[in-house]
C-alpha cells in the first residue's frame, strides 16, 4: 500500500494532509524519514510514525450524522470569515472528516467520521443519496428525460460556483425521482442519486433554466435524517453501524481483489504504459448494479 494512503486510512489525516506531512519530513518508516508519498509499505509489518505518533491499522471508528443548516460551509476554515460546520460542532468533533459536501445554501444530512478510510469508501461509493428539492418553475418533459437517461453537458457552468474549475459534466441517470408538486411558480421533487458531484443538482436544473430555491439531503444509503433537529448531531444506531460494517467489509474484499489483479499484471515500458492506459480508460460511470447497505433497488417514479 502507498504510504500516503496507509496514513489516510488509519488516522484522521486526509490524503492531502498525509502528503504534506510526508513531504515536510514528519514521517518515519521503520525508523527512517520518508519523504515520498508513493513509497510502498507492507500493512501490518512496516512501522510508521507521523510527528512522533505511531499510525497503526485499526478497526474502530465513529460516524456521526449532522443536520447541517443553510449558511454553513463544509470546510475547516474560510478566508472570507463565513461560518463553517466546525463553528457549530463541539470540540470533540473538530478532527472529524466530512463525507462529501453540501454547499453553503444547502442543508440536511451530512456524515462525518474520525477515519479517513471510512470517509473515502463512502464518498467514492455509488450508494443512494436522496434529496428533497424545490425549483423555480415547472418540471418539464425535457427534465424528466434527462433524469431518466442522464446527459452530458460541455458547458455546465450554470448553477456552479463562480470560481469553480468544473466547466463540463456528465450526469448519470437518477436512481429515482418523485414529483410532489408541479406548478408554474415552484415545483417540489424528491430525487435519488448515486453520486455527489460538485453542485450536481444545481447545475442539472440550471441547464433547463430552473433555479433550485431549496435543497435538503434527507438520507445517505440506509442512514436517514428523520427528525434530527437542525444544527444537531447523533451517532449511528446499532443497525446502521452493522450495515456500514458489512458494506466496508465487502469494499475491502473488492480492494484486495483489485490489488491482487494489479500485482499479476506484466511490466510495461513507458511507451507501452501510455498506450495501454489510453485504450483501457474506463468510462466516467460504471454500469454496475447500484449499491446500498442492503442492496435495495430504488425504482424511478413520477407523478
Amino acid at each position: 500500500m502507498r504510504l500516503n494512503k496507509y496514513i489516510a486510512h488509519h488516522s484522521s489525516y486526509s490524503r492531502r494532509e498525509a502528503d504534506k506531512a510526508i513531504q515536510d519530513g514528519y514521517v518515519r518508516v521503520d525508523g527512517e524519514i520518508e519523504t515520498n508519498p508513493a513509497t510502498d509499505i507492507e500493512e501490518g509489518v512496516s512501522i510508521v510514525y507521523v510527528s512522533g505518533k505511531q499510525v497503526s491499522p485499526r478497526d474502530k471508528y465513529t460516524v456521526i450524522v449532522y443536520n447541517k443548516p443553510k449558511g454553513e460551509l463544509v470546510t475547516k476554515s474560510d478566508p472570507k470569515g463565513r461560518r463553517t460546520i466546525y463553528d457549530t460542532l463541539s470540540k470533540e468533533y473538530k478532527h472529524y472528516i466530512p463525507v462529501g459536501r453540501l454547499d453553503y445554501a444547502s442543508e440536511g444530512l451530512l456524515l462525518l467520521t474520525d477515519a479517513s478510510k471510512v470517509a473515502s469508501a463512502l464518498m467514492e461509493s455509488d450508494l443512494e443519496r436522496i434529496y428533497k428539492i424545490k425549483i423555480k418553475g415547472e418540471v418539464t418533459t425535457e427534465m424528466e428525460s434527462a433524469m431518466l437517461n442522464g446527459m452530458i453537458l460541455d458547458d455546465a457552468t450554470a448553477g456552479g460556483h463562480s470560481h469553480s474549475k468544473v466547466t463540463s459534466m456528465e450526469f448519470k441517470p437518477f436512481i429515482g425521482y418523485k414529483i410532489q408538486k408541479n406548478e408554474p411558480n415552484y415545483s417540489v421533487l424528491k430525487v435519488a442519486l448515486s453520486e455527489g458531484k460538485n453542485r450536481e443538482l444545481r447545475r442539472f436544473f440550471a441547464h433547463f433554466g430552473a433555479e433550485i430555491a431549496d435543497l435538503k439531503r434527507v438520507s445517505f444509503a440506509e442512514i436517514e435524517l428523520n427528525n434530527l433537529p437542525t444544527g444537531k448531531v447523533r451517532f449511528l444506531s446499532r443497525s446502521e453501524y452493522s450495515a456500514l460494517f458489512k458494506f466496508l467489509k465487502e469494499e475491502n474484499k473488492e480492494e484486495k481483489k483489485s490489488n491482487a489483479r494489479e500485482s499479476k499484471k506484466p511490466a510495461f515500458k513507458k511507451s507501452e504504459e501510455k498506450s495501454v492506459a489510453k485504450s483501457e480508460k474506463k468510462p466516467a460511470f460504471k454500469d454496475d448494479k447500484k449499491k446500498s447497505f442492503k442492496d435495495k433497488k430504488t425504482t424511478k417514479k413520477k407523478s
